[in-house]
């Protein structure tokens, strides 16, 4: 094999025994290297540049599709949690009972007990009844907040997990975990027991299906790569309104402990299934799997990705976890604010895979930004007055449609500035960023709302003003990433608007610079602020 047929030689793809041919692919590096040696000794010598460009390996180019349809469908599933299990369960209360019966009793969730998308109603309704004695309203906002903040603390464990072991043990171990807590929480008798199962044990379980899944999507897709990650992302929103339903169906028929138990092995049997179809792209990318790899602190562009996460997850826990109750606040029933609840499900269900869809052509930054806004605008301009229920409902479906932009777009938006190799890396880091606002945001919610006397605007005020500040640290990334766009350009004797955005190439897949643009320099700061650029 010559140098010149080593180096063009395609790199490994991922046919389906993506180890094969990686493991092929090293071997030919071995062979080639080993003729580049002797050609030099036979040589005397020879062009040093030519040897590093002929070692060098080509960039992996991801299939945009294929097997990678697969895995999106599957962590679908895994970020509905039991979407289908609930589905099931909601079709067998629906048949088995009269049809308008039914019907009636599906839409009274005054009693729901769903997973984290819709921890919302579970928390109006014991902040209105005293199931445990002795808990406080903190008590509850903190066992929502619980579950999710674990699911981030246990991040560096399960990176190190998926290095250590791979992706697909990842994921059996959060179903483990998962199955235990939903069946722990069904002898719950008091708070504490709620805080162990509901709160700990499913946060560990969620955090090790969440970590082990979320690199998965972009390493398969590049040009439809915010589409895919909208469409799996958009399994939390349809989970958590199936979820509900379903969960209410069994509380009235059955009882809440079997629900729980039920729900348990139906949700360990979905994902179990899910965890084995999953495939990773980890060698193929050479994908880093660093727990907390500090260098990344020294990247200006990471800092502001982690305000943007942190700001995001302060508006988004308290809009998620606080709607149902302030329906009830402004004369509404537990009934409706229960639907309230579900329809703000229902609005991320139907807005993040359009968000993605627009991503790939209007600009993944662009988009984070912009729907980010729209969140912390929805917020002040529609929920303050809304105090009608057709008006919060409204704002639940639209406000729903952006409200969740962040898990839309870490994905694409963390490979975009940070690269898809240090992806898992910087994720695990942005994972233990968000304990902090995941844990307290609701409860600063609350202690805001007993400050003015059991009034929404002030948690109305801190949630709009939140996401509007997280719309600024994306403003930041943008800057820096036309910046950066436009080093690359220069450097490689291009005009700056002849790259690619999404994947730093020429467009059109030839250089269409000229000799001035050499002579060009990177554009301020202060400007790039205010340039349109596809980015």
């Amino acid at each position: 094999m010559t140098e010149r047929q080593f180096s063009e030689h395609p790199k490994g793809q991922d046919l389906g025994d993506g180890d094969r041919i990686w493991k092929e692919d090293e071997d030919q590096s071995i062979v080639a290297r080993s003729e580049r040696s002797i050609d030099k000794e036979r040589d005397g010598g020879g062009n040093q540049e030519e040897v590093v460009v002929a070692e060098k390996k080509e960039e992996d180019v991801p299939p945009d599709g294929g097997y990678g349809w697969v895995c999106v469908a599957c962590i679908f599933v895994i970020n509905g949690q039991v979407s289908i299990s609930g589905l099931f369960l909601w079709l067998y209360i629906l048949f088995k009972t009269h049809f308008t019966t039914s019907i009636q009793k599906l839409t009274v969730l005054r009693h729901t007990w769903g997973l984290n998308s819709s921890y919302g109603v579970f928390l109006a309704h014991y902040l209105a009844n005293n199931v445990f004695p002795g808990a406080t309203r903190l008590d509850y906002a903190f066992v929502g907040g619980l579950s999710i903040s674990q699911a981030l603390v246990v991040s560096p464990i399960a990176t190190l997990t998926t290095r250590l072991w791979g992706t697909r043990t990842t994921l059996l171990i959060g179903v483990f975990f998962e199955t235990i807590s939903l069946i722990g929480a069904s002898f719950a008798t008091k708070i504490s027991h709620l805080f162990l199962s509901q709160g700990v044990c499913f946060g560990w379980g969620m955090g090790f299906l969440f970590v082990g899944s979320v690199t998965i999507t972009p390493q398969w897709f590049s040009k439809r790569r915010s589409l895919a990650n909208g469409i799996s992302a958009s399994g939390s929103g349809i989970g958590g309104l199936i979820y509900s339903l379903a969960a209410q169906a069994m509380i009235k028929n059955i009882s809440l402990a079997w629900a729980f138990r039920i729900l348990g092995i139906l949700a360990c049997g979905v994902n179990t299934i899910c965890a084995l179809l999953v495939r990773d792209r980890n060698k193929q990318i050479g994908s880093s799997q660093l727990s907390f790899d500090y260098r990344l602190f020294r990247k200006i562009e990471f800092w502001y990705l982690l305000g943007f996460g942190f700001l995001s997850m302060l508006g988004y826990i308290v809009l998620l976890f606080s709607l149902p109750n302030y329906a009830r606040t402004v004369g509404m029933t537990a009934q409706r604010g229960s639907i309230i609840g579900a329809m703000l499900n229902l609005g991320q269900a139907l807005g993040r895979p359009p968000i993605g869809y627009f991503s790939d052509s209007f600009g993944r930054i662009n988009m984070a930004g912009t729907m980010t806004f729209l969140a912390g605008l929805f917020s002040l301009v529609i929920w303050m007055f809304a105090k009608s229920f057709g008006v919060l409902l409204f704002f639940a479906i639209v406000g729903g449609t952006v409200a969740g932009t962040f898990w839309t777009v870490v994905g694409p938006v963390w490979t975009e500035v940070m690269g898809i190799v240090d992806l898992p890396s910087s994720l695990s880091i942005t994972w233990l960023a968000l304990v902090l606002p995941t844990t307290f945001s609701e409860a600063i919610a609350l202690k805001i709302v007993d400050f003015d006397h059991g009034s929404y605007t002030g948690a109305i005020l801190f949630t709009g003003f939140m996401y509007v500040g997280a719309a600024g640290f994306v403003w930041l990334v943008r800057a820096w990433k036309i910046g950066e766009l436009q080093e690359k350009a220069i450097a490689s004797g291009l005009d700056p608007h002849a790259l690619d955005p999404v994947s730093d190439l020429p467009l059109g897949g030839e250089a269409r610079g000229d000799s001035t643009a050499v002579a060009m320099q990177k554009s301020s700061f202060a400007r790039r602020l205010f340039m349109w650029e596809k980015v």
